[in-house]
């Protein structure tokens, strides 16, 4: 039976379009995903469908590798698991998948040739390409920061992992000046959280991240209630303030997780870390 090439090419070109409109199909599933997962209040399920969402992303990915909107949620997925799961159980776990969520965040963000270049090199050139991008790139950037800086945080005695801080610090104050509004106040509860971790001595700022974390309160109206955490963490522990720390604590517990619905599972998570913190406070002070 002869077979004409046109029709061949027609099939395969028909196989091909079913095969991008089922990959579109399931990006658009998993955008509608995550939101309804950040409205849960239930920690299992979250931690269960999380996981088995990033594994689905994964085998999107690896048939359409190029595509910026499926790596852009797998560097969100991957660190928000991280943060909101993995951390609570295992370092090593969280600063694997710290790193996972950050190299698929580079691969968008070195698609810009400027940052490629510039990747790496002295903060100034860093800066300088970071200038090159649109404000359709924060995301991108805002995440794979996020990712990279807890991946740091999670590395302080890894002098290679240390020796990358700066491009992180940068990366995070050009979100700030274009958008510090982004995600609840995230770029200054971040700057925070970085400037309040570290001794004086090592670089660290309690004024300037108290500063910082006044900022991202003002932002989110104290209804995003992770602030509270990372300002407990950082601020209070470093600087060895046990009534803000209490009070950060105090704050998170009495306060409603429907106070943000659609950030309900994040304030969820923020009350279980509330209660380990409390668990440890002879520790920490």
């Amino acid at each position: 039976m002869k077979i004409h090439l046109s029709a061949i090419l027609l099939s395969l070109l028909f196989c091909g379009c079913i095969q991008q409109i089922a990959l579109n199909s399931i990006g658009d599933l998993m955008d509608t995903g995550f939101s309804v997962l950040n409205e849960e209040q239930d920690l299992n399920i979250a931690e269960k469908s999380i996981a088995s969402d990033l594994k689905l992303l994964e085998t999107v990915i690896a048939k359409d590798p190029n595509n910026t909107h499926y790596l852009l949620l797998a560097t969100l997925g991957y660190s928000s698991y991280a943060l909101g799961f993995a951390e609570d159980d295992s370092v090593d776990r969280a600063r694997l998948f710290y790193l996972r969520a950050r190299d698929y965040g580079v691969r968008i963000l070195r698609r810009n040739p400027a940052y490629a270049r510039a990747s790496g090199k002295n903060v100034d050139e860093l800066r300088t390409a970071l200038s090159t991008f649109s404000d359709e790139d924060l995301p991108a950037i805002y995440w794979t920061t996020v990712a990279w800086g807890s991946y740091i945080n999670l590395s302080l005695t890894d002098p290679e992992a240390l020796a990358d801080l700066i491009q992180v610090e940068a990366m995070m104050e050009f979100v700030l000046d274009r958008s510090p509004s982004y995600f609840y106040g995230g770029p200054h509860y971040f700057l925070g959280t970085l400037y309040g971790s570290k001794p004086k001595m090592l670089g660290g700022n309690p004024d300037l991240a108290k500063h910082h974390f006044e900022e991202a309160l003002k932002v989110n109206g104290g209804k995003f209630l992770l602030t509270y955490i990372f300002y407990a963490k950082s601020v209070a522990v470093q600087t060895q303030d046990r009534a803000l720390f209490e009070q950060c604590l105090t704050i998170v517990d009495t306060t409603s997780i429907d106070v943000l619905p659609q950030a309900r599972l994040a304030n969820s998570i923020a009350k279980k870390k509330a209660h380990m913190l409390r668990e440890k406070i002879d520790q920490l002070f």
